[in-house]
């Protein structure tokens, strides 16, 4: 029903034919079952109507008028009944819209803004029977082909017009409108309802073939009928490229089949805090009306929320799912995003309503993974039996080495401050034991900010003394054989009580340490410290600590990693730590993984003090910042 010429003979013709009452509505009601149509005006009443506002109509509006002189549209709540020639008239703002609309423009208001406030002095009125409701047409918002926009107010909605681009664009909007409003009719079966129905099947086949975007297409024009089953295909496709949002499943959780991959993504907005309304017992009891048993809502609730769910699907791409999240889980990510990509064609749907591993987003370590590139990358991959084209490979998203560290990013600025310890030939889970404090040991994968975060403070730790600075680190390893405890979140500045943790992490080999401490705020403040310390089997080989122009040096120190070179007088801070950090790459083979530490989840622990206690005669203070409220007046 689009493209340059339109019959309304065989539109209007086929919605009289399809015409039957809403569901629920009395078929004996002779209001119910009502011809919509009118005979058509013949050109010369036309034209005199014309005559008589002093305008010529638009062609789309005209050329109805032709076919059909008015139309019952039969809105749920808003427009029932379009008027003929003899019924149309200038609306003339009776209710004083304009000054209320011209007062909202502001200084630079929008050319629709403009055209908005306006309409309602210079629009023709159409409908004749309506909820508090007016269809518009606005000679002053016109197109090349002369076609007028059309507005629908709802007076009693509180919202703004909605507009549509002509007459023609307004009719076949409310003929889907009509369809959807009788889909819960078992008997409204028509060729219209056949058509749409053979594309939802069409779009699911070509969804599996990786033709997302035509099989985006189909639906959307499908759901705009009201086709059963077209909502949650579409709500997959969306999620996928959209992975943050949020998307309604419907009643798809509570089918056995589906179950394992939908309920988790339904819990994932309670699970993060996120559900307003009412908190956990209307989620769950939305669920239950749903059909999904209350136990198993509120054991996968439970699960997401303290991080223990783990997507498992079934077979060989299950498999892929574990492997992928046992490197995920330390940091590689971009190992695991392949793992997933190349298995993705053994991905099996259990149901015809499923089309792609929506599980996946629910998953606390793999979830983070799906940016919207690797969404589209998923939906563009043929999988479940089906072949087609595979799609380029999105590039990884970890940058080599170290340098990131220095560099913004979006929603997030550079690390200020931060320190690592490096330990070589170690497995990861190894180094709670090396640097931890008594007891430590891995969390479960989180994000390391929210971690930081929340850690208690000295003072609030029974038997942890002021002076100590445990950090909590994030901990994974790298491409190479390093293992790495990363903290990117603390605001401790460098001082003479620091005692390097690498000679503890080195027991069993190298250990490296970097301590990029945060600058001062103030003009006038201490500089940005910036200290790396290498050891091996309990003994530091060499370290160097670069203060402004300051160096403190112990050790026989690599030419390549020689602070005085690398750290020039003249040069700002950035510059030297940047030039650092690519020393320590190249000559240590030093990284860290940029996805994991920023926007993915790691285990954590909380290390030993990186201060030692103070000695006698040596002082130190210790801040606390109280924000308090102001009182009331």
């Amino acid at each position: 029903m689009t493209g340059d010429s339109f019959n309304w003979h065989e539109f209007l013709g086929r919605w009289q034919e399809e015409w039957v009452p809403r569901a629920g509505e009395d078929e004996d009601d002779p209001e119910a079952v009502v011809s919509p149509g009118r005979p058509g005006a013949g050109e010369a009443v036309i034209v005199a109507a014309e005559e008589r506002l002093g305008r010529r109509l638009p062609p789309s509006y005209r050329e109805f008028l032709a076919v059909s002189d008015g139309w019952h549209v039969d809105e749920t709540a808003g427009v029932y009944q379009l008027g003929g020639v003899a019924d149309i008239d200038w609306f003339q703002d009776p209710y004083g819209m304009t000054s209320l609309y011209e007062e909202n423009l502001g200084d630079c208001p929008r050319e629709e803004d403009v055209l908005l406030a306006g309409m309602w002095q210079r629009a023709l009125r159409l409908e004749t029977d309506s909820d508090m409701s007016y269809a518009l047409l606005d000679p002053g918002d016109s197109d090349p082909d002369g076609e007028w926009a059309l507005y629908v107010y709802k007076g009693w909605s509180g919202e703004l017009p909605e507009r549509y681009r002509s007459f023609r664009a307004y009719m076949e909007a409310r003929y889907r409108g009509f369809h959807a409003d009788r889909v819960e009719r078992t008997d409204f079966v028509n060729a219209t309802t056949r058509a749409q129905d053979a594309r939802v099947e069409e779009a699911r086949l070509l969804a599996l073939r990786g033709r997302y975007e035509k099989a985006l297409s189909l639906l959307e024009e499908a759901l705009s009928f009201g086709r059963p089953g077209c909502a949650v295909l579409l709500s997959q496709l969306r999620h996928l490229l959209a992975p943050r949002n949020t998307r309604d499943y419907g009643n798809l959780a509570a089918d056995p089949r589906y179950l394992s991959e939908i309920l988790p993504v339904e819990a994932m907005t309670p699970a993060r805090g996120e559900w307003r309304l009412g908190g956990d017992d209307h989620w769950l009891g939305m669920m239950a009306a749903r059909g999904v048993e209350r136990k198993a809502a509120e054991a996968v609730l439970s699960g997401m929320r303290d991080g223990a769910y783990r997507y498992a699907p079934p077979g060989p791409w299950g498999q892929a799912v574990a492997d992928a999240r046992e490197s995920a889980r330390w940091g590689e990510t971009d190992a695991a995003w392949r793992m997933l990509r190349d298995a993705l064609p053994l991905w099996e749907a259990p149901g015809p309503s499923l089309i792609a591993p929506i599980g996946l987003l629910a998953d606390p370590v793999l979830g983070a993974l799906i940016t919207p590139e690797r969404g589209r990358e998923i939906l563009a991959t043929p999988r479940a039996g089906e072949t087609g084209p595979a799609p380029g490979p999105v590039p990884d998203l970890d940058p080599p080495g170290l340098a990131w560290l220095t560099e913004p990013a979006p929603n997030r600025r550079p690390f200020d401050g931060y320190r690592c310890v490096w330990v070589e030939g170690t497995d990861p889970a190894r180094l709670p034991a090396l640097i931890g404090e008594d007891g430590a040991e891995l969390s479960a994968p989180a994000d390391p900010r929210e971690v930081s975060w929340r850690a208690p403070k000295p003072h609030e730790r029974e038997g942890v003394e002021l002076w100590e600075d445990r950090a909590v680190v994030a901990v994974g390893r790298t491409d190479g054989a390093w293992t790495f405890a990363f903290d990117g979140h603390s605001p401790h500045h460098l001082n003479k009580l620091f005692l390097s943790p690498a000679p503890a992490a080195s027991s069993s080999g190298r250990a490296v340490v970097v301590w990029r401490g945060p600058s001062g705020s103030s003009p006038g403040d201490q500089p940005a410290a910036f200290h790396l310390s290498v050891a091996e089997q309990g003994e530091e080989l060499y370290a160097f600590t670069v203060r402004g122009t300051e160096i403190q040096r112990s050790g026989a120190i690599p030419e390549a990693l020689d602070p005085a070179r690398l750290f020039r007088p003249l040069d700002t801070e950035l510059d030297g730590e940047l030039r650092m950090l690519e020393a320590l790459h190249t000559e240590l083979g030093l990284s860290l993984p940029r996805f994991a530490l920023t926007r993915g989840r790691l285990h954590t622990f909380t290390t030993r003090s990186w201060t030692r206690a103070p000695r006698e005669g040596e002082g130190y203070a210790y801040l606390t910042f109280v924000r308090h409220r102001p009182s009331a007046p």
